[in-house]
């Protein structure tokens, strides 16, 4: 497996080399979820437009209108009624966000989410939501992108968070890695082929009711990917199912009360470059 993977890591070097000297890429050029130890079944790419979605099987399962019945901007489309990767396309069909979600029942079954995590956890129709941005979200059912402005910025311009119940009250991540310092994201630990982690406020004597679902990814100082941590066992072959005890392989501060989780946690990094591989921190 050790030299299947550095196979793989050195053809992808070589692949990414072609690339910049040949094209003139967006820095954000894919979006691929699920990190994973064969990269020929993980790190999946994912539809950029609505209508390769559709293509390949998506379906709408959200509101009709861009404004997400008033809690999310965007068309929200998945496959095969797995909510875990539901991805948002703006009112011109390019992809504008992503929102993992859960079912009433998943819910009910797992204790996630608490109450304390509602939002950035939102009820919408069956399932609960939590909703990220590649775009500003003000955009997203106005005027959204063109085919031109696709085209130039790829994926996305920035990360927004949306923590309230409303777009409007979506935050933009800093870009930079070094914008950190005067925030309250606190420094986990690199692993390479994800990035050098970040946590929200993360603090021994936290309780694990309050623990902020996402984690930032940085390489090379810049921002090129993020991801869901749940403390919950949920059912999808797009979530990565580490155990408890693994936690310290990407946290610096590791909540105390993570010593009395019995169950996997569920997790799915988001990468927004081609090449995750190369992900060094």
């Amino acid at each position: 497996m050790k030299t299947l993977i550095a196979s793989l890591l050195s053809l992808a070097a070589i692949v990414a080399s072609v690339e910049s000297f040949l094209f003139d890429h967006p820095e954000w050029n894919d979006l691929r979820v699920t990190w994973g130890l064969n990269p020929l079944t993980k790190f999946t790419k994912q539809p950029r437009t609505v209508d390769d979605a559709k293509d390949q099987g998506f379906t709408l399962v959200g509101s009709s209108t861009c404004d997400g019945s008033g809690v999310y901007n965007g068309f929200a489309y998945a496959k095969n009624d797995d909510y875990s990767a539901t991805l948002l396309y703006d009112i011109n069909g390019y992809i504008a966000g992503i929102q993992l979600g859960i079912t009433k029942q998943a819910a009910k079954d797992s204790g996630y989410p608490s109450e304390k995590l509602q939002p950035p956890f939102n009820l919408v129709h069956d399932r609960y939501v939590i909703t990220a941005y590649f775009v500003d979200p003000s955009k997203i059912c106005t005027d959204g992108r063109s085919k031109q402005s696709f085209d130039v910025e790829g994926t996305g311009t920035n990360l927004w968070l949306q923590n309230g119940t409303t777009p409007t009250e979506a935050v933009r991540v800093p870009k930079h890695q070094s914008d950190l310092a005067t925030t309250k994201w606190t420094e986990g630990k690199c692993f390479v082929t994800m990035g050098k982690h970040y946590w929200y406020n993360v603090q021994p004597d936290m309780e694990c009711e309050s623990f902020f679902p996402v984690f930032l990814l940085y390489n090379g100082g810049e921002l090129n990917g993020f991801g869901w941590a749940l403390f919950a066992d949920l059912n999808s072959d797009k979530f990565e199912h580490p155990a408890v005890s693994v936690i310290g392989s990407f946290m610096k501060k590791i909540p105390k009360c993570t010593s009395s989780i019995k169950t996997r946690l569920s997790t799915m990094h988001i990468y927004l470059t081609s090449t995750p591989l190369l992900n060094m921190c």
